[in-house]
């Protein structure tokens, strides 16, 4: 199992291309679904290892790892699960993309607790405001953000403006690895 497995699925299962409106507003003559990926069963499982082998080897020393539902989800729960088989484990919180308005109204559900160092997880990075969102949560939480590490990077300057922001980027697969070619305006 390795990365040229990943870079197989998404290409049969998550880049479609056409005409879309991105997110951040942009137009693009390609979309990347990553979840119609991640939350497959052999993408979980390729995400789960992969992923955990990136925070690894970005020698990160974090005990959680999530970011924004609902991209960020199956990311961070496979890396989790995969922590179990490997430890030292690592496990899971969600970023609510508001408060909720009943129970605990909590906007960071899971493990999250403060003080807890995290990477933040996202499915594909574009203009990065996910993630720089997500990470902003959780130091208003209380949490130490040590890195950023994405499925899929679109290499249109989001890894470059999360940065900016001062966290370490890491991704799993680039544009250009999926041998996508077009235009985003």
């Amino acid at each position: 199992m390795d990365r040229s497995d990943l870079i197989a699925l998404l290409k049969a299962q998550s880049v479609e291309l056409g005409s879309f409106t991105l997110a951040s507003g942009r137009q693009s003559s390609f979309y990347i679904d990553a979840r119609r990926s991640t939350m497959s069963a052999r993408g979980l499982e390729l995400v789960g290892v992969l992923g955990l082998d990136a925070i690894r080897e970005a020698a990160w020393d974090v005990e959680l790892v999530g970011g924004l539902t609902l991209g960020a989800d199956p990311v961070a729960y496979a890396i989790a699960r995969e922590s179990r088989a490997r430890p030292p484990v690592l496990d899971a919180f969600t970023v609510r993309k508001e408060a909720k308005t009943h129970g605990s109204r909590r906007r960071i559900e899971g493990c999250f607790h403060a003080g807890a160092a995290v990477v933040i997880v996202e499915d594909v990075i574009t203009t990065g405001q996910s993630a720089l969102r997500a990470a902003s949560v959780v130091e208003e939480a209380g949490g130490k953000v040590v890195g950023v590490m994405a499925v899929v990077d679109r290499e249109e300057g989001g890894a470059g403006r999360i940065a900016e922001a001062g966290y370490d980027v890491r991704s799993l697969v680039g544009l250009g690895d999926l041998g996508v070619t077009g235009a985003t305006s």
